[in-house]
């Protein structure tokens, strides 16, 4: 990989859930991570597997259930964990990192005209910009990017899922965000929409809109038309990360290799590959087992595998996967089935 200028760098970072019972949920466990500028980093896995909660993490503002318990969060060298929440809101947010929410389309408030949310949205950072500026400068945006200027004046309810889609994503980036973090943005559109989306986001990191994109889905091959770098997550954990074509191609752990297994890919190649569900449910997170958490779903496991604490290790390409068997031990264990 080449090494550029990293704009996001985490650093052991853990969260947990704390119930109302005061009973702990590790949903993002010592997860480390770098973004360079101009790169963007998909994320993938199963639901309930902790990426949602890594993307609001990452974000440094912290409402309950969810608490930050230790590591660093750096954007472009300013450590933002453990920021005051109202400084995080005001200095941070949409400024240095911006956030797409799942559902984005219902995010938009439905008795306000999608110019009264950009204003809002504008104001908090800028409070001499006048209604006039923030207008032309919502107009040159969304024109940019494909979207009419009649579109500021209408009600979310006058626009289509797409564009609702694709307005929210023009407004996450009013203020160029270094690092615009997407969960799911194209999870709930149809074929066409997807690909619209998809172009913007590509449009929006040509035109430096955005300095770096983290896109998180479950649908592992869709990452590989929009990003450099493909994260798999399992239990909280980071099991795998790789370049995109191999992480799509050519999967290593266990979980990635069975999470390609069991969607369909049009992709040349894989187009006729049979598909086989994972067996199991991942383990319980109040509770996580000492060893491996895909051990008890894993068709390889060992009983070394059940106990003894696994490290990510790194391979050539700066490739890393979490498993105590060698690169060359899981691919022969693939080749004999």
């Amino acid at each position: 990989m080449d090494m550029g200028k990293t704009i996001l760098e985490v650093n052991e970072l853990t969260t947990r859930y704390i119930t109302r019972f005061g009973e702990s949920v590790y949903a993002v466990d010592h997860v480390s991570l770098k973004v360079e500028e101009g790169k963007s980093l998909g994320i993938a896995g199963e639901s309930g597997c902790g990426k949602s909660t890594l993307a609001l993490s990452l974000m440094g503002y912290y409402f309950p259930p969810l608490h930050y318990m230790s590591g660093a969060i750096l954007i472009d060298g300013r450590n933002i964990s453990g920021m005051n929440p109202d400084d995080v809101r005001k200095l941070i947010l949409g400024k240095e990192i911006a956030y797409i929410p799942q559902a984005a389309m219902n995010a938009l408030n439905p008795t306000q005209k999608v110019i009264r949310f950009i204003e809002d949205v504008i104001q908090v950072h800028d409070y001499g910009a006048t209604k006039r500026d923030i207008y032309e400068r919502a107009r040159a945006l969304f024109e940019k990017l494909g979207l009419p200027a009649s579109v500021l004046e209408k009600y979310p309810v006058e626009l289509s899922g797409g564009m609702k889609q694709r307005t929210v994503i023009a407004i996450s980036v009013l203020l160029s965000p270094k690092v615009l973090i997407a969960d799911e943005p194209s999870s709930a559109l149809d074929v066409t929409s997807q690909k619209m989306v998809i172009k913007m986001f590509r449009q929006l990191m040509n035109d430096g809109l955005i300095g770096s994109l983290i896109f998180i889905t479950h649908e592992l091959p869709l990452l590989y038309n929009v990003t450099d770098d493909i994260m798999v997550m399992y239990a909280g954990q980071i099991v795998e990360r790789a370049n995109a074509k191999a992480a799509v191609f050519d999967p290593l752990h266990p979980y990635s290799k069975g999470l390609m297994g069991s969607i369909i890919v049009p992709e040349e190649g894989l187009r006729n590959v049979k598909l086989a569900a994972i067996p199991g449910v991942p383990p319980n997170l109040k509770n996580p087992p000492s060893g491996c958490r895909f051990a008890e779903r894993c068709k390889y496991v060992t009983p070394e595998c059940r106990v003894t604490t696994v490290n990510l290790r790194e391979i050539e390409d700066g490739r890393t996967y979490r498993c105590i068997f060698s690169e060359n031990e899981l691919r022969e264990a693939y080749q004999n089935g």
